[in-house]
């Protein structure tokens, strides 16, 4: 039989699992009578409830054989035709004149239940009831209203997309991978539960985000509230425990099939990690170490390939209008289970490690091009600001009428549920004068009077700048006074740096950490392969098996340095002293160094050396070295 177009269908492998219990609402078709008698859908029926339905409703016992012999399933209900019935050995044209009209009208109750979700990315994408009232919560639908890309929309205005949107193709995407597990590899005994569990967890794995998304965990809250260590994946683990319980869906996710609280606590682990304190070998409650590739779905802590990445990346660049050059569709096609050191992981075909390397490439495209924007991220920067001089301003009434500012409204998830980006025109339109400062920030932003961009520079290797430094720097910036050298040197300084007084407050040091996602590590280390072969074997390809033009490193640091101060001949002298802050650090030269300092630059040894006089000292260094060692 084909597998392509609407005359063949390819058959569907009965899971080892039992899916009884799953319960599915829908409208009666009065044709049939006692339709599912386990309240299933019959998409999910197995053979043997697919048999016994047919039984019911009076069809010889030849027909309900053929249907067992060939482990026909009710996922293919949708896809019969008179050939397919022809095939598996129903060869009587009164019989299939009979059940061919019976099975597609009762298939016709999977449009009653499934709600329709048309994506610009996806395409039509389907989802269960259960999911659907998920959705249909004011802490859901609150991720309409957070942008996906935070302050980046001030810079490319396509990317007007909110969480909203991703999450929904990231259930998407989750439902899809782990049924093709399930088709390609019934012995894995996936189920329905697993699938309805794995697909809330991508659904809801975002709840926790807050105003502008990264920008509030990433920055606003490590100012706000530097001792603590909170971030979006716990609140999401907060959120969602909030959800169910303020919606009281907790007997609604029983009532299809979930087994609480061992599938909450599942939910759970895929979104924020183990909950565990005290384990000996496997840290996960919710499933046990047989179904251990479950994990690597929503949020793979393995290698980080998983949905999120995949929804995000083709989403982000449709908005973005960047050219996506990974392929999740090749992924699912050739993803496999396969053990590896006594645990069972998610492998694909050799030939598909090019195509993961792409993924991580455009990971880091998108982060250099748009995610990093030097522009988009000055004014998060400055949304920050805004937040922080408003923050005790701001009153966010939560459970039992306690009231909370922006930086304590994660403590509270009612409190937490009414912060969304709106918080920006709530101050930006306040009529409190306590704000006046904030809104002049956000004020600033709207005319594009934005904090100036003074340089960009990287620390060589080995001398990153760690994170309790970062508090330092505009106080480094400031003491680089650019005329003590020029003086030294006998050269006569083009500014009076003293004049224009610059002092810390006036720099912003941005330190981007740029990496595959595994900080100085090769994520690619971390995925198995399997070959043609033998596709039960798992086994590593390393990057000198691939290509000789991969990369040497998979982690840097950027420094980029901004100035408040925007008239000009504050900026000139601004950035003499970012380029003597760069000599004094041994950092990279700035790349405009040479026309904004032109009479610093030449000081520096090795800022003015082409890539030949580089390589042939590093060459002389080498072979010094040599000498002394032989």
């Amino acid at each position: 039989m084909q597998n392509s177009g609407k005359e063949g269908i390819s058959k569907r492998a009965r899971p080892d699992s039992p899916t009884e219990g799953f319960h599915t609402p829908e409208k009666k078709v009065s044709a049939l009578e006692d339709a599912d008698p386990d309240h299933l859908h019959p998409r999910y029926w197995g053979t043997e409830q697919l048999c016994c339905f047919l039984r019911r409703n009076g069809f010889e016992d030849r027909v309900e054989r053929c249907f067992r012999d060939n482990q026909v399933t009710g996922s293919v209900l949708p896809y019969v035709t008179g050939s397919y019935l022809e095939q598996i050995g129903i060869g009587w044209p009164t019989e299939r004149t009979k059940l061919l009209p019976f099975l597609r009208k009762l298939e016709q109750t999977h449009t009653d239940i499934m709600k329709v979700f048309n994506d610009p990315i996806h395409g039509h994408i389907e989802m269960h009831p259960l999911l659907v009232q998920i959705i249909d919560t004011p802490q859901f639908q609150r991720l309409r209203y957070i942008k996906q890309l935070g302050g980046t929309y001030y810079v490319f205005p396509g990317a007007s997309h909110n969480r909203f949107e991703h999450s929904l193709g990231v259930g998407h995407l989750a439902g899809r991978l782990v049924r093709a597990l399930q088709e390609r590899q019934p012995g894995l005994d996936i189920n329905q539960r697993d699938i309805l569990c794995v697909q809330i967890a991508g659904l809801c794995h975002d709840l926790g985000h807050g105003p502008f998304s990264h920008m509030f965990d990433g920055r606003f809250i490590p100012l706000a509230n530097p001792k603590s260590k909170w971030k979006h994946e716990q609140a999401s683990v907060k959120m969602f425990e909030y959800l169910i319980v303020s919606n009281e869906l907790g007997p609604v996710m029983e009532y299809y099939g979930l087994q609480l609280p061992e599938d909450i606590d599942f939910i759970k682990e895929q979104i924020g990690g183990p909950t565990k304190t005290n384990y000996s070998s496997w840290p996960y409650s919710g499933r046990p170490k047989e179904k251990s590739f479950l994990y690597e779905i929503v949020a793979n802590q393995r290698n980080g390939i998983d949905v999120d990445k995949w929804d995000y990346f083709a989403r982000d660049c449709h908005h973005l209008g960047i050219q996506n050059n990974f392929d999740y569709e090749r992924f699912i096609k050739f993803a496999r289970v396969c053990e590896v050191d006594n645990e069972k992981h998610i492998c694909t075909r050799d030939k598909e490690v090019g195509n993961l390397y792409d993924m991580f490439h455009t990971r880091n495209c998108l982060h250099r091009r748009a995610y990093q924007h030097k522009v988009g991220n000055i004014i998060e920067t400055m949304i920050t600001d805004a937040f922080l001089k408003a923050d005790k301003y701001i009153k966010i009434k939560g459970s039992k009428g306690k009231e909370y500012h922006l930086s304590t409204a994660i403590e509270d998830m009612k409190a937490y549920t009414k912060l969304t980006d709106d918080v920006f025109l709530t101050i930006l339109h306040s009529e409190l004068p306590e704000l006046r400062e904030a809104q002049e920030i956000l004020r600033k932003i709207e005319r594009r009077d934005l904090y100036k961009y003074l340089g960009e520079t990287q620390p060589p290797e080995g001398k990153e700048i760690k994170k309790e430094q970062y508090d330092e720097l505009p106080a480094e910036i400031a003491a680089s006074n650019p005329e003590t050298k020029s003086q030294e040197v006998g050269l006569k300084p083009e500014t009076k740096s003293q004049d224009v007084g610059l002092v810390a407050e006036d720099f912003i040091v941005d330190v981007i950490n740029m990496d595959y996602g595994m900080k100085e590590k090769n994520p690619i280390n971390n995925v198995r392969f399997y070959c043609k072969s033998d596709i039960t074997q798992a086994v590593k390809i390393t990057k000198e098996q691939v290509s000789k033009f991969l990369p040497e490193t998979f982690a840097e640091q950027l420094i980029r340095v901004y100035c408040k101060r925007t008239d000009k001949e504050s900026i000139d002298v601004a950035r003499k002293y970012f380029v003597k802050w760069c000599m004094v650090k041994d950092f990279s030269k700035p790349r405009d160094g040479d026309v904004v300092a032109p009479e610093l630059t030449p000081m520096k040894e090795g800022w003015n050396q082409d890539e030949g006089d580089k390589k042939a000292v590093l060459e002389g260094e080498q072979q010094s070295i040599r000498k002394s060692l032989f």
